[in-house]
């Protein structure tokens, strides 16, 4: 490690970086100046590289450990590192009850402060709070068009806007003439409800019901690919220096809640459909992770988060003193 610095370790910016691992029974440790994590086989030990300049989240699951020398270097290379339970899913929570996954982030007294400050601007507002959770919804919702509208897959197994037109539209007006955030949960509630209602249909999957503990594929990789999703926007948050407390939408009085509301933008659009497509295949859970984060990949999620609490943090104040 003489020859490398934490800056050289950073050159892959966040939005850019390609890798997000959820790790099970094995141990994390650094050798000859590499992350690598080591299984244990019936003849062999096997060691797996973990290219962390182009890693984003660290999800440590059932039966892992890791060395302090890793846990270093992945601090360096700016790496979220999280424990969850099996798959990436809390069936064991940590210890705050509403963020399930303990998130562990890297030190840095250098980080910018610019998106911190333009987030104070406004979140101590209510009415300039409540625009910019509005702003967060319309982009969800431009975001959910645009990649439904282009994606050959989702199209393919029925995943298109025609028959949601009318509850978008109805999502849109009461989101704009939304007065307080409980209105705004409660249109957010409904169209989550139409969209289970509509992706169920669409795989012809009969009696679903979503539960946060489950028996069903179906839920299960609802479970794991939001898990996933909230290893991205807390990634994005750390990245920007804005503290997990300050939500929009979910309230103020929840600790890690702005996870949440980062991680809306893209699970309706990305982790919703897939997961049913893939229940309805009866795919693996390797295979499901493998699809959800292609599908990351491929339709640049971190990216979108990136521009969205950017843009939020630093271009949209006019706006909302305009609108306030």
């Amino acid at each position: 490690m003489e020859n490398f610095s934490s800056s050289d370790l950073k050159a892959i910016l966040h939005s850019k970086r390609a890798n997000i691992y959820c790790l099970e029974y094995c141990r994390v440790m650094q050798k000859d100046g590499r992350v690598l994590y080591l299984t244990e086989g019936t003849k062999e030990n096997l060691y797996f590289n973990i290219p962390i300049a182009n890693t984003t989240v660290i999800l440590l699951g059932n039966g892992t450990s890791i060395t302090q020398a890793a846990m270093r270097m992945l601090a360096q290379a700016g790496v979220l590192v999280g424990f969850s339970g099996g798959g990436g899913t809390p069936l064991y929570m940590a210890n705050d009850v509403e963020q399930p996954i303990e998130w562990l982030t890297p030190q840095s007294e250098y980080r910018p402060t610019e998106y911190l400050q333009g987030w104070m601007r406004f979140w101590f507002d209510d009415e300039k709070r409540l625009i910019a959770a509005k702003m967060i919804q319309a982009a969800r919702i431009e975001y959910l068009t645009k990649i439904w509208q282009k994606d050959k897959d989702l199209k393919q197994n029925g995943f298109n806007l025609t028959d949601l037109e009318s509850a978008l539209s109805t999502f849109n007006q009461r989101t704009e003439s939304a007065t307080k955030q409980n209105e705004l949960l409660l249109t957010e509630a409904q169209l989550t409800k139409a969209l289970y209602k509509f992706a169920a249909n669409a795989t012809q999957t009969t009696d679903f019901k979503c539960e946060h503990k489950s028996t069903d594929l179906a839920n299960d990789f609802l479970n794991h690919g939001n898990y996933l999703a909230y290893g991205l926007a807390a990634s994005c948050l750390w990245v920007l220096g804005i503290p997990h407390g300050f939500a929009v939408m979910h309230g103020k009085t929840r600790r890690g809640a702005l996870v949440f509301d980062i991680a809306d933008l893209i699970k309706d659009t990305l982790v919703l459909p897939w997961a049913f497509i893939c229940a309805k295949e009866n795919a693996t859970e390797q295979e499901f992770r493998q699809q959800i984060l292609q599908a990351f990949t491929d339709h640049k999620a971190l990216d979108f988060m990136f521009e969205t609490v950017k843009s939020i943090a630093l271009t949209t104040h006019a706006e909302i003193d305009k609108n306030a």
